[in-house]
């Protein structure tokens, strides 16, 4: 079975899944909406509790009654007044519980129909696949053309990415260029005017011509890195952590344990496509820690880790567990600890510099077309892959020549920290 025919099986797989948690999330729904309306009962006897005790109260301190006799209705009014409290935050939570599963009905139910999509479209790439495959073999008649729609996906595509590119260059290094002639002309006219001021310009313009080829040797290695065919994996994915930590600000920790060697040009390209990718996402989140280990053992094991401390939440003033309350005083002190504890579990989850679960799907797709293991451990703050390393033997495998018939592949990497100027 072809690599594409995988993805759509896994696809349709995945839409069997999220089908399954579509319905759990219905009967959750149901269960919470039968839950809120025996919350809604008990908050109406409760409300109807108080009205009671309180007319009963009014009653008793009009008329004249016993201290001891006000006293008792005062704390049957104070427990009642706790009952409604604790009731109607309970009917408020259960409301807020089923707008929330709502919102995942109807957000799992768009991902279904989005996966059922691309699983369909992918089954016809793959179907066209085979049907070129055969026509190759010289088994059927015709000359092995692609369908009309997949081949409407790929000049789509192509066009996406030129259109990526174009707008690419023209904010970036075209803008640059037309500044670079604006300053020239502007040193052109000082030249005989005012030397002095003429200098000046051209430092500014020396400047400005710096800044813009540093702009599009960062957009060359954004759009293919020329070192991952030149060297490898292992100075680029260097240069990248570099590169992008110096331009947020975060540290990036770089190691790289063992020989490092050369790997198939689909694999290098694969690996430091996921990489970077995952690099951006983490640094994106600003995290407080950033490190990327490849450890060229039997098979190569990467590991590429973000962290970062989660906000202080203050706990709330409230009496020891055991203490000896009324009724409706406790309740309102569990309330606040469950409260506290919801604040710190929001506050250690926002902390956390997760993969985005989109790019952790599109990362997890291209790991297996590429036949490597791939995990996200840890909440989704640590990504492992795991990858076999072919033979040594031909090109791909001792690296490039540096011309003069000496390779430059196999060389010993050194541990080594990246970390921005």
């Amino acid at each position: 079975m072809s690599s594409t025919a995988k993805l759509a099986d896994r696809l349709a797989a995945d839409a069997v899944t999220v089908r399954e948690e579509i319905d759990e999330i219905e009967l959750l729904i149901n269960q919470a909406r039968t839950e809120a309306s025996r919350h809604e009962a008990r908050r109406a006897a409760a409300a109807q509790k108080l009205a009671v005790t309180t007319e009963s109260l009014s009653k008793l301190a009009a008329g004249g009654a016993p201290g001891a006799a006000v006293r008792e209705a005062a704390k049957e009014l104070a427990e009642a007044a706790g009952q409604l409290v604790s009731v109607a935050r309970r009917s408020a939570l259960m409301e807020a519980q089923i707008d929330l599963l709502e919102g995942k009905f109807k957000t799992a139910g768009r991902l279904h129909e989005t996966i059922v999509e691309h699983a369909a479209r992918i089954r016809e790439l793959a179907d066209a696949q085979s049907v070129a495959s055969t026509n190759a073999d010289g088994t059927t008649d015709g000359e092995g053309a692609l369908p009309a729609s997949v081949s409407h996906l790929v000049l789509s595509a192509q066009e996406d990415l030129r259109r990526e590119i174009s707008r690419a260059m023209h904010d970036g290094p075209a803008q640059s260029l037309t500044n670079i002639v604006l300053q020239a002309q502007i040193v052109e006219r000082l030249q005989a005017k005012d030397p002095a001021a003429a200098e000046k310009e051209v430092r500014e313009l020396v400047a400005m011509v710096q800044r813009t080829l540093e702009a599009t040797k960062t957009f060359i290695f954004d759009v293919r890195p020329m070192v991952l065919d030149d060297l490898g994996l292992v100075p680029t994915l260097r240069r990248a952590c570099r590169d992008r930590g110096k331009r947020a600000g975060v540290t990036v920790d770089f190691e790289s344990v063992g020989l490092d060697r050369r790997l198939p040009a689909q694999l290098e390209s694969g690996l430091f496509r996921i990489l970077d990718d995952v690099l951006a996402a983490h640094i994106a989140a600003k995290p407080e820690t950033l490190s990327l280990h490849l450890d060229w053992g039997a098979r190569l094991e990467i590991e590429l880790t973000a962290g970062r401390a989660p906000a202080s939440i203050a706990a709330p003033d409230l009496p020891p567990d055991r203490a000896d309350l009324p009724p409706a005083i406790a309740g309102m002190v569990e309330e606040r600890r469950e409260a506290h504890r919801d604040a710190v579990e929001a506050a250690r989850l926002a902390a956390l510099a997760k993969v985005p679960d989109r790019l952790w799907k599109e990362i997890a797709g291209r790991a297996e077309l590429l036949g490597i293991d791939a995990e996200l451990l840890d909440e989704g703050t640590r990504l492992r892959l795991l990858v076999d390393i072919p033979a040594a033997g031909g090109k791909d495998a001792d690296g490039p020549e540096d011309g003069r018939g000496r390779s430059l592949g196999n060389q010993s990497a050194q541990p080594s920290q990246v970390r921005p100027a």
